[in-house]
């Protein structure tokens, strides 16, 4: 995995800005008595926003840029005049991203469509500058509001590949050789288990210029929902597939056997995955003659489509494309939304650790300016930024 460029798990220290105080100033112009408060407001401190780009299909680009720090709100000066809130920091995520909070394991939000934007930390509201506390009694007050402080947060982003059919199945069962088949992609291909050690996406033609998208996703194997073979890692990625495609090779000793282990590895991990739509491709089936097709059937599970196929002479691709399209576009497979659980706090570490991201991230917080002729006040939920 040293050499691959796709990363789709990484944690990074993000801090919104503070906002900026408000002034204390007094009017002083010639022929002018009196002249009163005239301090100007803070300025707002940067957000931190998350923005889906489809132009990202990994995270690699933040792998090395684990600190994400949004600009300061300025102070108020004389006459009024406001300070220059701070700058955002945008982070731009592929679609399909998760974040969690590092530390409880919460789930916080979720970036799935191109230019979505969601504001992760908000940066502190500005202070008031002292003429707002100008009363019939109190002309002249010589204090103002601080800037609310800034917020901070380790977060975890995860990416889950978007993709309408995710190819399910044990090493080897022929899942990257059906993609080269079927889409322009170009998957590794070799006879040894584990070839795919990352997620691949193909975009499948279908009649009358339509298409889908097609993962093939590592082999699964017995025990991976337990942490065996690649684990986790890779499941994950399948929870945002609208239809799962069983891929169970025709030289198979049990072919059901072989199917229920898959699909009591997706329960294991996500019970949910099991209320998606469901193919099975016998795959291989070049070496069967129609006697041996006949004898299968019948042990396949009722009621879930079935096609036998064979990726190198092309039996059975046709067909398999046209279940896929009509499994697709049922009215029952329209998916609402997706339900994200929050993480094991438990076996959080372990997770971080398993992924290489237990490395420490803290950034060493600046030193508070000491700020004078300042009273504390207490910040107040509808206190608006239109004040200002």
């Amino acid at each position: 995995m040293a050499e691959s460029n796709f990363v789709d798990y990484v944690k990074i220290y993000c801090r919104s800005g503070k906002g900026g105080r408000g002034s204390t100033h007094m009017r002083r112009a010639k022929y002018v008595p009196n002249g009163g408060p005239d301090g100007g407001d803070g300025g707002r401190g940067g957000h931190i926003i998350l923005r889906g780009n489809r132009n990202y299909w990994t995270l690699l680009h933040l792998k090395y840029d684990r600190h994400a720090l949004a600009g300061h709100g300025e102070s108020g000066s004389k006459n009024r005049s406001f300070g220059k809130d701070g700058a955002d920091k945008v982070i731009e995520v592929p679609c399909g991203t998760v974040v969690y909070n590092a530390e409880t394991g919460e789930y916080l939000c979720d970036v799935t469509e191109h230019d979505q934007e969601v504001i992760l930390l908000k940066g502190g509201r500005g202070g008031l500058g002292n003429w707002h506390f100008k009363t019939a009694t109190r002309q002249a007050p010589r204090f103002a509001q601080p800037g609310e402080p800034m917020q901070e947060m380790t977060i975890i982003l995860e990416l889950k590949l978007l993709a309408d059919v995710g190819l399910v199945g044990l090493p080897n069962a022929g899942k990257s050789t059906l993609l080269s088949a079927v889409s322009s992609a170009k998957p590794k291909i070799a006879n040894y288990p584990f070839t795919t050690l990352e997620p691949n996406l193909g975009i499948v033609s279908y009649h009358d210029g339509k298409s889908f998208v097609m993962a093939d996703i590592p082999g699964i194997i017995e025990g991976a929902s337990a942490g065996k073979g690649l684990g986790l890692r890779f499941l994950r990625h399948i929870e945002r597939n609208s239809l799962l495609l069983f891929m169970v090779p025709a030289d198979s000793d049990d072919i059901r056997n072989e199917y229920d282990v898959l699909l009591n590895e997706l329960r294991t991990f996500n019970p949910e995955m099991l209320d998606k739509q469901r193919v099975i491709a016998i795959t291989k089936s070049d070496m069967l003659d129609q006697e041996l097709m006949d004898e299968i059937e019948p042990t396949l599970p009722e009621g879930i489509p079935h096609v036998f196929i064979s990726s190198i002479s092309g039996l059975g691709i046709s067909i398999l494309k046209d279940i896929l399209w009509n499994e697709l576009n049922k009215e029952s497979n329209k998916i609402e939304g997706l339900v994200h659980r929050a993480k094991d706090v438990s076996k959080l570490q372990q997770e971080l650790k398993d992924m290489g991201e237990d490395e420490d991230i803290s950034f060493e917080r600046e030193e508070e300016e000491d700020i004078e002729d300042l009273e504390d006040f207490e910040y107040e939920e509808d206190w608006e930024e239109d004040d200002q």
